[in-house]
């Protein structure tokens, strides 16, 4: 079976350069199944960007996987500052929705009717790359003007989680759960941040008032990646399945804490958050219904719509009972080509231009996540920023562990999104237990883990 190596890439921002990972790439067979693309030939494959581009007119199709009022507009800016330079291409963007994006993808591949390039989760690729959908970037990125400055952790993580160790997505964003909290609300109340998931458990209560909530918990969609990132946080295990294929995903320290987890719903959470996605859990933070909400940085440019300065503020998730952060790899998003592409060039001129200093600087500022070039890490807006400067000590903490998800197994996303945001509203509406919860999940993992031991060693 397939094992990640675990490692850091974190972004140091004292030196303001980007950290190198531990690590070589996966070196394992090639896929053979499941294909419904062609991958391009070594013929016809370009060998490279510095090659002249044609300037016959093209028209390239880039989807965005999390498109909504607040990212959509900075990717048509960068659309048409690239158009701007590059005359004879156009680019037709498409938006989808973060939580049908998935499946929509899905079904181009299945049909073969797939954008030239995507924004692209990490957690895609390996699925991706054995469907053999994605066009490889190796010999592009290398010689790239990209090569050398982008995250070469990130790099390293998404070429190690795919079959063949190739390289089907280029990061321009890093992201971090972090808990956010109501600064003005806090202070009213005399009450301090927490720093232990002790204080967490017992600031929510206290924070717990007739007028606000404590806390929120998303229990609708998207629900299981936020609950995964919590149990490993809290547990400080790293190993996601062990080598002899069994998942920890029930271990009795999850167990305990998904119990005093859930415990705070409709006492210190509203009643609808059983059914809240990432929308309603953010403005139930915003409107100053709930004191603290588990996200990430990348809503941070929600909530400073909403909210002044010195009314939020990110804290870090606590400690691990053993006593060191532990946060979730491979939490990227890249820039993707697919393999059914009919302008390799152009479309790699565009993903380029997207990770390019400038285009990851005005995509990142405006979201409010890391960007992966280091040419963008010196300045100012990343230098005065209170949550970046939160997500570099958790990624600079020398005892940070990473663990990895299974990105590896392809139905890994199907069992979250299809079982596992079900569970957690079943458990929520007190139809499951939390023992049985887990148990279904990490049956599910092993048995993925199993077929894919079967099938591929």
């Amino acid at each position: 079976m397939f094992t990640g190596k675990r490692k850091v890439f974190g972004i140091t921002l004292a030196s303001a350069m980007l950290l190198a990972a531990c690590g070589g790439g996966n070196t394992g067979g090639t896929a053979d199944s499941g294909s419904t693309s062609e991958a391009p030939s070594t013929d016809t494959a370009i060998s490279s960007s510095k090659e002249t581009v044609s300037t016959e007119k093209v028209k390239l199709s880039f989807w965005d996987e999390n498109a909504g009022p607040d990212r959509t507009p900075i990717w048509e800016e960068l659309i048409s500052r690239f158009e701007d330079e590059n005359e004879n291409i156009t680019v037709e963007y498409f938006g989808l929705p973060k939580n049908d994006a998935k499946s929509k993808i899905d079904a181009a591949i299945a049909a073969k009717d797939t954008p030239d390039v995507a924004s692209i989760q990490t957690s895609w690729l390996p699925e991706y790359s054995i469907r053999e959908a994605l066009y490889p970037l190796d010999d592009l990125f290398k010689d790239s003007d990209l090569n050398g400055k982008i995250n070469q952790g990130a790099i390293d993580f998404n070429k190690e989680i795919v079959r063949d160790g190739g390289l089907y997505g280029i990061p321009y964003t890093q992201n971090l759960d972090i808990i956010w909290i109501r600064e003005d609300l806090f202070k009213e109340a005399g009450i301090e941040a927490p720093e232990t998931w002790d204080e967490f458990f017992k600031d929510v209560d206290e924070m717990t008032t007739d007028d606000v909530y404590g806390y929120t918990i998303r229990g609708g969609a998207g629900g299981s990646l936020q609950l995964q990132r919590l149990m490993y946080a809290y547990s400080g295990i790293t190993d996601y399945v062990k080598e002899d294929g069994q998942a920890t995903i029930d271990d009795p320290m999850h167990v305990d804490f998904l119990k005093k987890y859930f415990e705070l719903y409709q006492k210190n959470t509203p009643q609808s958050d059983i059914t809240n996605g990432y929308k309603e859990m953010v403005a139930t933070f915003d409107t100053g219904k709930a004191a603290m909400v588990h996200h990430n940085i990348g809503s941070f440019g929600e909530h400073s719509k909403a909210l002044e300065p010195d009314q939020f503020e990110a804290i870090p998730l606590p400690k691990s009972e053993k006593g060191n952060y532990v946060v979730e790899g491979g939490n990227t998003i890249g820039i993707s080509l697919f393999a059914g592409t009919e302008h390799p060039e152009e479309a790699f001129k565009l993903a380029e231009f997207l990770n390019n200093a400038e285009s990851q600087s005005y995509w990142n500022e405006k979201v409010g996540q890391i960007p992966t070039n280091s040419d963008v890490m010196d300045q100012a807006w990343i230098q005065d920023a209170q949550h970046l400067k939160v997500a570099f000590s958790v990624y600079d903490d020398p005892t940070t562990e990473l663990y990895e998800p299974p990105f590896y197994l392809p139905d890994y996303r199907s069992i979250l999104d299809n079982q596992v945001d079900a569970g957690i509203q079943s458990v929520m509406a007190g139809d499951m237990t939390v023992e049985e919860f887990l148990a279904e999940w990490a049956e599910s993992i092993e048995a993925s883990a199993a077929k894919y031991k079967d099938a591929f060693e």
